[in-house]
């Protein structure tokens, strides 16, 4: 009788053991009858964080721009971010796609679904978002264990920052993304979240747009104590410097031009604390030049 009433409550404790359910950015509840191993990702920070929650061989599919870590390359191309071939999808056979629902990937939603294939809706917007993120795709993979190590070493590493600079004194901040036209980003982006990690304060947080086109005669007039540009590549884009001939600014009066590269600030993976430690080392130099 006690081993039956044992037996009764391991059952009780473990109602779903034949199925994996997370629930995706959306709310919804994504099941799988067994680990995924054959995973389509249709974004880099999706890919990057994949290899992070130890899943990586299981991707058969990926769009461009999905190049780390260096096994990333090799993987399959079903097309570009904002453009990919359903019919290259659904040739792969995957038993799990996981899309970027802010980037186009509300566009394949609905089709995937008709066609029965599991989909997990990705849409980070916070630091706390990619060791989520990272946890899910363990789940989802069978490799929550070596997931679970990868979001804890983040989430220290996180903490540490928060602790070391977000109550320093302020500092406004103006994030450039590009320069013709001038565009940065408002307080939904998670390039917000890192300028409040060390302190900051984004000069066009309150934009109602996601990624705003601003003009010069704007910036002036909000007048950021710091300006920092990512770009496009590895090196500092010489736009940068062009904020030189406008010598009212604080933030060239004050030599506060600064440059992140893009892959480490801009990717919802655990690479953005490389981007916000160089955030914030740049924001603790503006202090001193107060």
């Amino acid at each position: 009788m006690k081993c039956i009433v044992a037996v009764l409550l391991v059952l009780a404790a473990f109602p779903s053991s034949a199925s994996i359910v997370v629930k995706d950015y959306l709310g919804r509840d994504v099941r799988l009858e067994k680990p995924a191993r054959r995973i389509v990702a249709l974004a880099p920070h999706i890919v990057e964080n994949i290899f992070e929650a130890g899943a990586g061989e299981y991707l058969v599919g990926a769009v461009d721009y999905c190049d780390y870590p260096e096994q990333a390359k090799s993987v399959k191309r079903v097309g570009a971010i904002s453009r990919y071939s359903l019919e290259a999808i659904v040739a792969l056979k995957p038993d799990l796609v996981l899309i970027w629902h802010s980037g186009h990937g509300g566009r394949v939603l609905s089709k995937l679904e008709t066609l029965e294939i599991p989909v997990y809706a990705s849409d980070p917007h916070t630091l706390e978002d990619v060791p989520r993120s990272i946890r899910d795709y363990g789940t989802l993979t069978g490799q929550s264990t070596y997931a679970e190590k990868s979001a804890s070493r983040y989430e220290i590493r996180h903490q540490n920052l928060k602790r070391a600079y977000s109550t320093k004194p302020m500092v406004s901040t103006l994030y450039q993304v590009w320069n013709d036209p001038i565009q940065t980003l408002n307080d939904k982006h998670i390039i917000s979240d890192v300028i409040r990690l060390c302190g900051g304060q984004n000069t066009f947080g309150d934009s109602p747009s996601l990624a705003p086109k601003i003009s010069i005669e704007s910036v002036i007039m909000r007048n950021p104590d710091v300006i920092i540009a990512s770009g496009m590549g590895e090196q500092r884009p010489d736009w940068l410097g062009m904020w030189g001939k406008w010598t009212s600014l604080n933030a060239v009066q004050r030599n506060n031009l600064f440059f992140i590269p893009p892959d480490i600030i801009q990717r919802h993976t655990v690479r953005i604390l490389e981007g916000a430690q160089m955030m914030c080392e740049h924001l603790e130099v503006a202090r001193t030049r107060k």
